[in-house]
């Protein structure tokens, strides 16, 4: 069988301006150099090879989705669109060694899928370690681990997530990968979006020094493009090393397509100079199915939910494909009732599974920070650097209106529907503003605490993407000491924000309580940066507020 997904029909931030044309030679260039750009040399007539790693991905209790890519010629490099259709064997197993094997099959990869494949497998037992690998003219893959999730009814005494988003190739290292690889005790690892940008080199932010140069060179637009950034992207040896120790749980956030983009376009993208919107958005989406082992729940979108046992459910949001643009003079309030972020379908979707929900937890997974965030009252010299990170007007604005701020009705009925209907134990899981956050999310910022809180919120900083020390190029932590103090003082639900370092979080879960261990990797551009835990929060059950620890789980 053939593994493919048909796509529906269908300011940089941090450079000092914005580019609105592409240059028609980088546009038009042939495929070969940025092509081959992406992959280590192969000698003519050398066999098959899987030079992107394997992965899994949304476990389930009786499967998991396997994925990999196999090159099969030295041609047939991504974005090509060449090589001959090859026979790829899947070999599933209890053992590393793979001698109790209990499922195997084949699929065909062919070029109109880029010679990625998908293996959905079903028929394993719940809550169980097993290792696969693929095959494919004599040459085997590497040797990966997976985990199904447990069964429905199963008590869970705890579950365990690495969670991580924002990862700028040109920016640095992927250590944090590595060291969630290194682990060994996670369930599952959580992407919050970001997984790849979209931008030429040297286009975003890299504190001005780009430490590894991206493929294709040039903006991605075509599906060719795409495919080819999502082919850099897996070569990388670290975040090969986690997919190969656990199932990854994705959702997509804008750079996936463009910087800030929304249902009928993107600040980073100039209709009829980078062609239509509609055929960018169609290319990243089949790009991106085609990449990642990700189980669409509706075609063309990243919403859909996970079930842990009755220790927990997750809701996994999509909140580029159905917003209304962001608000601006132009195009609305932020109170606006006819605008949305999550579309009217998802947000009916996402309250219907909270309030039916009988776990312990409702974790949600969420791009864009959903906690009221008032950026207004910061001074200049803070408000500047902050305001270019956030991609929002430096002369001065009280929201960012990308988030859940920019779309203030969708984010009230939301927390109403929590109240009223008693819904308790909800975090939400977010990544995409370069910082860390530990939060309530109120019913009312404006009269908070005396206002109730109606949830709760762990934000993971970036992986290598600037922060706010990097925009300003001074040391780590620097602005940190400054801002946060203000921060905090202005959004009285924030328990901690740390504007400066990049990382990860470890999430644990038991009955009792939600808690997310905050770690920071030495150096970004240092392929052996160290890691360390720097801070942890909890949220105890039934209390919908944050507090924190003084030990990682």
């Amino acid at each position: 069988m053939t593994s493919r997904y048909r796509a529906p029909e269908g300011v940089n931030s941090l450079t000092p301006r914005r580019r609105t044309v592409v240059k028609a030679a980088a546009a038009a260039a042939a495929l070969a150099a940025p092509l081959a750009a992406a992959l280590p040399a192969r000698a003519a007539g050398e066999s098959p090879a899987f030079l992107h790693g394997v992965a899994s991905g949304d476990p389930l209790p009786d499967g998991v989705l396997l994925w990999t890519r196999v090159t099969p010629t030295a041609e047939a490099i991504p974005g090509s669109g060449l090589g001959p259709d090859t026979e790829v064997a899947w070999t599933v197993a209890k053992d590393k060694a793979l001698t109790n094997i209990v499922a195997k099959g084949s699929l065909t990869a062919t070029a109109a899928s880029d010679h990625t494949v998908k293996a959905d497998i079903r028929g394993l037992e719940p809550g169980t370690d097993y290792w696969f690998r693929f095959s494919a003219g004599g040459t085997d893959s590497p040797v990966a681990r997976t985990r199904t999730a447990p069964a429905a009814d199963a008590a869970v005494p705890g579950l365990r997530f690495g969670v991580v988003s924002c990862a700028n190739w040109e920016a640095g290292y992927f250590s944090s990968y590595r060291h969630l690889a290194a682990r060994g005790d996670l369930d599952a690892w959580l992407h919050l979006g970001d997984y790849i940008y979209e931008y030429g080199t040297g286009e975003y932010g890299t504190r001005g020094t780009v430490v590894r140069q991206t493929s294709p060179t040039h903006e991605i637009l075509t599906l060719a493009d795409y495919r080819t950034r999502h082919g850099k992207y897996k070569t990388d040896p670290d975040l090969q090393a986690l997919h190969h120790k656990a199932p990854v749980v994705a959702i997509w956030d804008d750079h996936e397509f463009a910087n800030d983009a929304w249902s009928g376009g993107a600040e980073n993208h100039t209709e009829g100079a980078e062609g239509t919107w509609a055929a960018r958005q169609a290319a990243a989406r089949q790009a991106y199915f085609e990449w990642m082992p990700v189980r669409p729940a509706l075609a063309g979108t990243t919403y859909r939910r996970l079930r842990f046992g009755k220790l927990a459910d997750l809701s996994l949001l999509d909140l580029r494909s159905f917003r209304s643009q962001q608000a601006s003079t132009a195009s609305g309030s932020v109170d606006d009732p006819d605008r949305t972020i999550t579309g009217r379908a998802q947000l009916d979707w996402l309250k219907a599974g909270l309030k039916a929900s009988d776990t312990a937890w409702r974790l949600v997974g969420n791009s864009v920070m959903i906690s009221p965030f008032a950026v207004g009252s910061l001074s200049a010299d803070l408000f500047k650097p902050l305001a270019k990170l956030l991609g929002l007007p430096e002369e001065g604005i009280a929201l960012n209106t990308d988030q859940w701020d920019g779309y203030t009705d969708d984010r009230r009925e939301l927390l109403a529907h929590l109240r009223t209907n008693a819904i308790r134990n909800t975090v939400f899981l977010t990544g995409d503003i370069h910082m860390a956050w530990a939060n309530d999310v109120p019913v009312d910022a404006g009269t908070y605490p005396l206002s109730a809180s109606a949830a709760t919120e762990f934000v993971v900083t970036s992986v290598t993407s600037d922060n706010l020390d990097d925009i300003v190029k001074v040391p780590e932590g620097t602005v940190s000491a400054i801002a946060a103090p203000v921060i905090r003082a202005a959004n009285r639900h924030v328990h901690w924000v740390d504007t400066d370092r990049h990382g990860y979080g470890v999430l644990d879960i038991t009955a009792d309580r939600a808690q997310m261990d905050y770690y920071v990797v030495s150096d970004r551009t240092n392929v052996n940066a160290t890691s360390s835990w720097t801070r942890s929060y909890r949220t105890r059950t039934g209390t919908q507020k944050v507090e924190r620890t003084y030990d990682p789980v």
